[in-house]
Formats: C-alpha cells, structure tokens, sequence
C-alpha cells in the first residue's frame, strides 16, 4: 500500500472559558497516494475541521498526521508553511479571488509568490484554464465571470504548483445543480489526469457515492468508512 497520509489518534479541542470543547476526537485514518475520498456527517460533526488538520492549516491537540511517512506537525510554522504550499491544494466554498486580477493572473499568483518565473507561472496557468474549460477567459476579472467559472479559476489556482493532495471543503456548496455536477466531473477527470489525491467534504449524496472512499464523521469521530 503506498499511503500518502497518516493519520493516528488526531485530536482537537478547543478552550471556551472555562469549559473544554472536543471537535475531533481519536480519529484513525489512511489515504492512499492517487484515490479519491469523500468526507461527509452532519454540520458539526467536525469535518472542516479535519480539512484543516489534514492541511496543516491548524495543529492537533494531540495525535499525528504524517505525510508520506513524516510526522508534519514535528515542522516549525516557516517548515509547515512552505510544506503546505508546495504539497497541498486547497479549494474552498467561497473562492477567494482577487476581484482586480484576472483569471490569469489569479491562477499564477501562487507560483508568483513561490518566486517561480513569471514566463513559466503563466504558462501553467493558461494551461490549467485551459484543463477547466476557461481557455477563452484568462483576460477575465471575476466580476465578468459566472459562479461555477469562479470556483473553476479557484481550482486551477489550487493546481498551479502541482500539489499532490487537493483538499475541497464544499466546493460545489453555493451553485446550482448543474453546475455543481460539471464541477464535480471536472474534478474527477482532474485527479485522474494529474494523479492527485483527493479529499472533497460534501453534502451532496450523489457526488460521495462517486468517489472511491466515504468517511462517516459523528460528533467528532470516525464512525464508518465505506
């Protein structure tokens, strides 16, 4: 088995006052290098959460998450950042898009400030647009775009450094039917093209059936995989 990610134990809570809140508790997980896998429980159940602790976007009260056989939270923050952007894509419900830049320069802005040159950086992200279906809009601020087209750059952007895990958190959460569906689609021929693990938290039935995995998270722990 050629797992990317480990994890053993994870935990996480949190101080409120006096009381202690526990959002993960004792979580257990594999992910295996080139699958795809779907998150899914109630709104609380401590998904985003997860999200993030597999992200290094937030360390774990106690437990550990190691990628491809390192521990990351053994990193310090200036370690863990420069992991996180180099191997890591992150794709949220609200796609975060700069409204003064285009398409193009949106999708290049982290390869940009991974100080890649700048000839290159547009050359892959043209070329990503292109794989999303927005080669005719690179000159394209977000305000001239549609929702789904938004959430398209926002995923080219997440790809722009070749990351081998891409993290969705609801992606497809604020669009339509249709478009949520020919997100999904994209995604799926995405991860077979460019070999990513994929981890996408959802609410949407249809697309975790689609997905090789399903992870049933309860009120903060792992209840089932399917």
């Amino acid at each position: 088995m050629n797992n990317l990610l480990e994890v053993k134990n994870l935990s996480k809570s949190y101080r409120a006052g006096a009381n202690t809140l526990e959002v993960l508790s004792g979580i257990n997980l594999d992910l295996e290098a080139g699958t795809t896998t779907a998150l899914v429980g109630a709104s609380g159940a401590g998904k985003s959460t997860l999200m993030h602790l597999l992200g290094a976007l937030d360390r774990p009260t106690s437990g550990s998450v190691s990628f491809r056989g390192e521990d990351i939270f053994k990193k310090n923050e200036r370690q863990l950042a420069a992991f996180r952007n180099r191997s890591i894509g992150f794709v949220f419900q609200f796609h975060h898009l700069l409204p003064e830049f285009t398409a193009l320069e949106n999708v290049m802005m982290p390869a940009l400030i991974a100080r890649m040159p700048r000839d290159k950086a547009a050359s892959m992200a043209q070329e990503l647009l292109h794989d999303v279906g927005l080669g005719q809009r690179l000159t394209h601020r977000p305000g001239e775009l549609s929702g789904g087209e938004q959430q398209r750059v926002a995923i080219a952007r997440a790809l722009v450094l070749e990351p081998e895990l891409l993290l969705a958190d609801e992606p497809t959460g604020n669009l339509d039917m249709k478009t949520s569906d020919s997100i999904h689609a994209m995604l799926t021929e995405l991860q077979v093209k460019r070999e990513l693990t994929l981890v996408i938290v959802t609410h949407n039935e249809r697309l975790a059936a689609a997905m090789g995995t399903t992870i049933h998270l309860v009120d903060g722990r792992l209840d089932k995989t399917t």
